[in-house]
């Protein structure tokens, strides 16, 4: 079964980083997206970045060159490290696994597992 616990959250200045982790059981890596996504206040949940199939991964423009994720190398946590934050970077993070093609992963529809959520909130 599958299990996935966020932690990591806070609030931050803008300008500031933070990093945010996904604690995964039940993951086959070499088999699923893992990825995370936001939900901004009043908004829908949108896409920020995916380890697909342990291969390779990608990230919504708007956090291009800011947001990296990670496979820790000794454990199943990934990671989502956050550099210069923006007060529009607010939003609850979500970690979420699935059986996907590429061509889906941007798709929150089409996860299966989810975890719980973080708040990330960053100050102007």
């Amino acid at each position: 079964q599958v299990q996935l616990v966020e932690s990591g959250g806070g609030l931050i200045q803008a300008g500031g980083s933070l990093r945010l982790s996904c604690a995964t059981s039940g993951v086959t890596f070499s088999g699923y997206a893992v990825s995370w996504f936001r939900q901004p206040p009043g908004k829908e949940r949108e896409f920020v970045a995916a380890n697909f199939r342990n291969t390779h991964t990608y990230y919504a423009d708007s956090v291009k060159g800011r947001f990296t994720i990670s496979r820790g190398s000794v454990d199943n946590t990934v990671y989502l490290q956050m550099d210069t934050l923006k007060p529009e970077d607010t939003a609850v993070y979500y970690c979420a696994a699935g059986r996907l093609i590429l061509s889906s992963i941007r798709n929150p529809n089409l996860y299966n597992f989810w975890g719980q959520g973080t708040q990330v909130t960053v100050s102007s």
